[in-house]
């Protein structure tokens, strides 16, 4: 079975967006790499044809990572959720109490809308898993690689 990607309706037009792009800037600007790679001769030892062919394998790759995304995609409707539970889409904040009852403030995302050098966590994510249907007060332990880290909610919006 399909993998189902949970998506924002913004996220959504983004990666239609990329898509559309790709297939028809992008796809034709790497065409025209390889073309006038070719163009100057012996294509053994063509480095800027080595290097046009890489990119035009990374393109298709990324078309069919996200033809795949735009054929397997739940959008997700906020207005589902309790208000008063952590879901994707809130944001939320918490207190590491293993940091020394550090603040930190994180949104809960699709796995394609993750950052977390930017504060998006994935709900797919550890961290994110341990913190979906939690509420406000309520702590949180998570297993990381430097051993187990515990977190208290303190705000939900």
């Amino acid at each position: 079975m399909a993998k189902v990607y949970k998506l924002t309706a913004a996220r959504l037009k983004e990666l239609q967006d990329e898509m559309v792009w790709m297939k028809t800037v992008r796809e034709k600007e790497v065409a025209d790499l390889i073309k006038e790679a070719r163009s100057f001769g012996d294509l053994s030892e063509n480095s800027e044809y080595d290097e046009a062919k890489n990119e035009q394998g990374k393109l298709y790759s990324r078309m069919a990572e996200v033809e795949d995304i735009l054929s397997n995609y739940e959008i997700l409707d906020e207005s589902e959720f309790d208000a008063a539970t952590i879901h994707p889409g809130c944001f939320v904040k918490v207190v590491a109490l293993d940091m020394g009852n550090k603040e930190l403030e994180y949104k809960i995302v699709g796995s394609q809308e993750a950052d977390p050098m930017n504060g998006c966590i994935s709900e797919e994510s550890p961290f994110g898993r341990a913190l979906m249907g939690k509420r406000v007060n309520d702590s949180v332990m998570v297993e990381a690689p430097a051993g187990a880290m515990h977190y208290t909610i303190i705000s939900i919006r």
